[in-house]
């Protein structure tokens, strides 16, 4: 009966996934057609459903069906899940039409106090029998980033009435809320299921091994905040924490493969859960790369001035990192699982529309035109993603 919950759960997280490649299919398009609506308010509402309604609900999903008493949490979780389905509903009925206004404000307001609640609920409910559990301590870690990463968003009220949306503040607490998502709470939370999936096959970590590999992940996340101020032209100070930051939390995710790797050997991966599993490891490592390259101050003013590139990244990270990370987990556990066909679509839209995002920050970078067509190509990649996204969800509807 739980995994049935659990399945309901995640195909509502692939439907949002499915709105917010719709909504990238509007904004795709709207150079072609001119379309009738406001940009930056779509933009908003493709952002917000696609990190709240894809990412957030599918790893609070799994990692509720992996670490809860089901006896005892169950009902309350329901309540919470069906509570946060609320606020993401209000937001897709308010962004499209208002943008950063009073209602889409309020819902997304109560859609955090929803993430509080489920983050209690989390801590109280843990299952016995996973109290010691390494990929937990991970995942409890990876929850307290996703709280510290909402002071941006709070912060953001204050500095709009204040300071105005031109300051820097107003940017710096968006990409501080951006960060402690991404390299904090999403990442570090797709580690912790990482190693409860070897936990639960025996395959541990020695505690001296993971102790070292937690505190330098730990670090790095903290430290390559500071990549995230470098736009501003800081002090060289800033440069040097940032690249120690993110030279560290390489090393972190390079030692921690070191540690798996034999071990996953071991788990009985299908050919699909194989491919997306070294999808992830080799996207991890070009994330790294461009970090590490913007702790350079020519390459750190170069992503803040040609958009394209941080565009991408950002692609980067949701689309690939975190994405494929959740189709792996999903398929792993059986809960909803993907077929070769659903996942070459996605793949292939994937690769060929971040091939057409950084190609255009290139030649602006380099004063190249931009060929004839880049736009069209670029929209008509996008159906790839979104076609993907449906056939994976159409192929698990029905099933118990």
């Amino acid at each position: 009966m739980t995994a049935n919950l659990h399945r309901q759960h995640l195909r509502i997280a692939v439907i949002y996934f499915s709105i917010a490649a719709l909504l990238g299919l509007l904004l795709r398009f709207y150079p072609i057609f001119t379309f009738d609506f406001n940009y930056r308010y779509i933009v908003h509402a493709h952002s917000h459903i696609a990190l709240l309604g894809w990412v957030y609900v599918a790893l609070t999903t799994l990692l509720h069906y992996c670490f809860l008493d089901k006896k005892t949490s169950s009902k309350r979780y329901r309540h919470i899940f069906w509570g946060t389905q609320g606020t993401l509903v209000g937001m897709l009925l308010t962004f499209p039409f208002q943008g950063y206004a009073l209602f889409s404000i309020i819902f997304s307001t109560l859609f955090l106090i929803a993430s509080y609640i489920y983050t209690y609920h989390f801590w109280k409910n843990i299952e016995s029998e996973h109290r010691e559990s390494k990929g937990l301590k991970c995942v409890k870690t990876a929850l307290v980033y996703m709280v510290l990463s909402s002071l941006g968003p709070w912060a953001l009220g204050v500095i709009m009435s204040t300071l105005g949306a031109q300051s820097i503040w107003y940017r710096l607490s968006i990409y501080f809320y951006l960060h402690f998502q991404y390299n904090g709470w999403m990442l570090l939370a797709l580690l912790g299921l990482f190693l409860y999936v070897l936990e639960q096959r025996n395959l541990i970590i020695p505690q001296k091994s993971f102790v070292r590999f937690f505190q330098t992940i730990n670090i790095g996340i903290i430290l390559t905040f500071f990549l995230s101020t470098l736009w501003t032209e800081p002090p060289l100070g800033l440069y040097i924490l940032g690249g120690i930051g993110v030279t560290i939390q390489f090393y972190s995710l390079v030692y921690l493969w070191t540690l798996t790797k034999k071990k996953v050997i071991t788990l009985n991966l299908s050919n699909l859960q194989n491919r997306l599993l070294r999808i992830v490891v080799i996207l991890i490592s070009i994330k790294m790369l461009l970090q590490l390259m913007t702790t350079l101050p020519y390459f750190a003013q170069m992503a803040a001035v040609y958009l394209d590139f941080t565009i991408g990244y950002l692609h980067l990270t949701f689309l690939g990192v975190i994405s494929f990370g959740l189709f792996f987990f999903t398929d792993y556990f059986g809960l909803l699982l993907m077929s070769k066909k659903s996942c070459l679509l996605y793949f292939l839209g994937f690769i060929l529309t971040e091939c057409l995002i950084f190609y255009k920050g290139f030649a602006a970078w380099q004063e190249w035109g931009i060929f004839s067509g880049y736009t069209s190509f670029l929209a008509t990649f996008s159906f790839l993603i979104l076609f993907g996204l449906l056939l994976f969800l159409i192929q698990n509807l029905g099933k118990n």
